[in-house]
């Protein structure tokens, strides 16, 4: 296999692993509202039982529509780095519980930042993701 065709598939994996959990989050705003705010509580300082559930519902249809575009491979700069830009906010907002990863359950905080490497990644590479892209 050629370089440039290792690396489309490296890429290609990336962006389908990355969307895969993507479209989780975007769906948990939207099938599971009650999770969403007390996200939005706990780190955005969002208080849960005045916030109703228009928040939760927009920002999980627009999550949902970028990861649907970032998967496609699609305006590769906006999507790419609109859900790095999101995976960003995570990390720093939960940064706390990265000081302490022995807490429970902030050890599972960690994987935020092979993520954001990934994101970092795949952005930097943009230009080379052509793999089943649009």
């Amino acid at each position: 296999m050629t370089e440039d065709k290792t690396l489309g598939w490296a890429l290609f994996a990336l962006r389908i692993g990355l969307a895969v959990l993507f479209v989780v989050w975007a769906l948990d705003k939207l099938l599971n509202v009650e999770h969403a705010k007390a996200v939005f509580a706990g780190f955005y300082g969002q208080n849960a039982e005045t916030m109703g559930n228009t928040l939760p519902y927009a920002l999980g249809a627009v999550q949902l529509l970028l990861v649907i575009a970032f998967t496609a491979g699609a305006f590769k700069t906006w999507t790419y780095g609109a859900l790095l830009a999101m995976h960003l906010a995570t990390t720093v907002v939960s940064f706390k519980l990265h000081l302490d990863p022995f807490g429970s359950p902030n050890i599972l905080f960690w994987a935020n930042w092979p993520i954001l490497g990934a994101l970092i990644a795949l952005f930097l590479l943009r230009d080379r993701d052509r793999m089943f892209s649009v």
